[in-house]
């Protein structure tokens, strides 16, 4: 019944060299990664949000404003085409307004995020 009580520390200490290796591994690959894209060659470019209005909100604006446009941090979407015209919407996604910050909305579905979220009832 005699434990010894270096034993979970070796085995902690082991465990941690191998992490340590493991990692450094990784991250000589993700170095030669990162020259590679540097040197001009195998850019990763992140898909933009689609064309549709519905998918832009999903990947932008569900977070402040609701899954169901009812707002949260942002104000509620709902009804919003009797309070601003057309255009007064399209200046606020394109320039923000308050906490939203600008640029959210690639420019070429401006007018497309406008008109969607204009007409939200």
């Amino acid at each position: 019944m005699n434990r010894n009580p270096i034993m979970p520390f070796v085995i902690i200490m082991v465990f941690g060299i191998g992490l340590m290796f493991m990692l450094s591994f990784k991250g000589l690959g993700d170095a030669k990664d990162l020259a590679k894209e540097k040197e001009g060659g195998e850019k990763k470019t992140e898909q933009t949000a689609s064309a549709k209005p519905e998918d832009i909100y999903q990947q932008n604006c569900v977070s402040c404003h609701g899954d169901q446009y009812q707002g949260g941090v942002g104000p509620a979407l709902k009804g919003i085409g009797s309070k601003l015209s057309e255009d007064e919407v399209k200046n606020t996604i394109q320039n923000g307004k308050g906490a939203m910050p600008a640029g959210l909305v690639p420019e070429e579905n401006l007018d497309a995020m406008a008109k969607f979220v204009h007409g939200l009832k």
